[in-house]
């Protein structure tokens, strides 16, 4: 990909239109030892981890509700396809109107639907023999979601966790264009402004490396720890 871009760059020749891959990578780097990086990609990642827990709360209770009780499918479900659909940017727009700058609710309002559907699946694949186990050694509701409910609901917990955060962080960039004087998405529409490609591709590039670290580095070990059992079980 790196020699792609550079071969690109050299036949456009153009480097205010597509600049390569050492000019961007001199602009992470003044980036960073400024501190401008750390300060807004802070900001930024605190909107992410607000709007992720939010969104996760909200949509785990959802989709185990509708997974597990016929009727409530039966009632939310046509709601959680028309959210499902509903454009990103109508959501943020709708939400500043009605509840005023909130970023954490307003983006959590586009994941809920996703990881409302994920877990539904997931609680409608639960094992009925796990579940008539419980019933026989007559677990309370607490221990029942404990130690039944929950681990097998947990590959299907990291397996939304991972592909909620991807969108998440993409939704906060918009946020943060569209009305904030912080974070990530407010230094692109600053360089976006002024046509600053190489500012816009530097900023862009330094806050996805960020997110594949926290992807590598903590999403997808949980989802492996998650289905561990799986494996055992096998």
């Amino acid at each position: 990909m790196l020699a792609l871009w550079a071969v690109a760059a050299a036949v456009l020749d153009t480097p205010r239109s597509l600049p390569g891959p050492a000019a961007v990578a001199a602009r992470v780097a003044g980036l960073v030892m400024s501190g401008e990086l750390w300060l807004h990609a802070g900001m930024t990642l605190m909107r992410v981890l607000a709007a992720f827990v939010l969104a996760m709360t909200l949509g785990v209770g959802l989709g185990l509700w509708m997974g597990r009780s016929r009727g409530a499918d039966h009632w939310l479900n046509p709601a959680l396809v028309i959210a499902l659909n509903m454009p990103a940017l109508v959501v943020i727009v709708l939400a500043y109107i009605w509840i005023g700058l909130n970023e954490a609710a307003a983006i959590a309002l586009n994941k809920i639907p996703l990881v409302t559907v994920m877990l539904r699946e997931g609680a409608r694949a639960l094992r009925p023999d796990l579940d008539e186990m419980a019933a026989a050694f007559r677990m309370s509701r607490l221990d029942r979601l404990r130690h039944v409910v929950l681990p097998q609901l947990a590959p299907h917990v990291a397996a939304a966790a991972r592909a909620g955060i991807s969108l998440i962080w993409k939704i906060v960039l918009v946020v943060e264009f569209l009305g904030r004087s912080n974070g990530v998405g407010f230094k692109i529409h600053l360089l976006f402004s002024s046509f600053d490609v190489a500012g816009v591709l530097a900023w862009a590039l330094a806050f996805v490396a960020v997110m594949l670290a926290i992807d590598i580095g903590l999403l997808r070990r949980w989802e492996a720890r998650a289905n561990r059992w799986r494996r055992d079980a096998a």
